[in-house]
């Protein structure tokens, strides 16, 4: 395991000679397993290989759900959050904002003590309530992770609007919710943020994932959980290709949220 044996041996590198030679070796090979894994990951998409490609359509999908629920609540709830002052608002914001800070891993013990056949949920039996090692399980895990990030940055662009601006749509005669339109149109950029934030923290999460999904061969294992199955296994070329293709996806992502924007890279 070249990976391993490079952090031991920088570890304790001296001032002889041998060990520096050593040092500079195992650097060497550290170097050549990083560079083995970006050709692998060329490989694996140039070759279209069906496992990979099986595991990133399964992650885009459960992440991709999750993200769409997740936007479709918080959004709107973040904008309330933010537009209205009602009793117990503040309780509510120190419980978003604990949200926003919840370990994966908690919350995918929750998810799974609520979903077991012992579970308060699991004891139900309605088909509604998804399986334990079920795709859908993991969504509703994410959906977990990501809903309070997506509520609390929109909450928050939306009271950094200029409150004259409400106040010059109101005076125009414009509904509640047409004055919620707009100040959400001029927070649009708070709200992609909020979008972007929720995206990169399930598509990266891989503790949550793990204890639901169970990592399961052609029905849970996803780009994160594969690449710590492939390091324990000690495929550390196809760990990194894996690893590419995650942070190439998070890239594009950033990518095209500039563009919506209307930003480019010249500004």
């Amino acid at each position: 395991m070249p990976a391993l044996v490079v952090w031991i041996g920088i570890d304790h590198c001296g001032d002889s000679l041998p060990s520096r030679r050593f040092c500079f070796v195992q650097e060497r090979a550290t170097i050549e397993t990083i560079w083995n894994g970006l050709k692998e990951a060329i490989r694996l998409i140039v070759s279209q290989d069906p496992a990979l490609f099986e595991i990133l359509l399964l992650s885009l999908r459960v992440s991709g759900t999750a993200l769409l629920f997740s936007t479709l609540i918080g959004v709107p709830l973040g904008a309330v959050m933010g537009l209205s002052r009602f009793i117990g608002r503040r309780f509510l914001i120190a419980l978003l904002y604990t949200g926003m800070g919840f370990p994966p891993v908690v919350v995918g013990l929750f998810v799974y003590l609520m979903l077991s056949r012992n579970g308060p949920l699991g004891q139900l039996d309605w088909s509604i309530i998804p399986n334990l090692f079920t795709p859908a399980a993991m969504v509703v895990a994410q959906c977990i992770i990501s809903f309070p990030l997506v509520a609390g940055f929109t909450m928050a662009a939306v009271m950094g609007v200029d409150p004259a601006l409400r106040q010059q749509v109101q005076a125009m005669g414009a509904t509640r919710w047409q004055t919620t339109v707009a100040i959400l149109s001029e927070a649009r950029v708070g709200v992609i943020v909020s979008v972007i934030a929720g995206f990169g923290s399930i598509i990266s999460e891989v503790g949550a994932v793990m204890m639901v999904g169970g990592n399961i061969e052609h029905r849970t294992r996803m780009l994160t959980t594969a690449i710590v199955l492939e390091t324990g296994k000690g495929n550390f070329d196809l760990a990194l290709a894996i690893g590419v293709i995650l942070l190439a996806i998070s890239f594009i992502t950033n990518v095209a949220m500039l563009y919506l924007q209307g930003k480019g890279f010249d500004e």
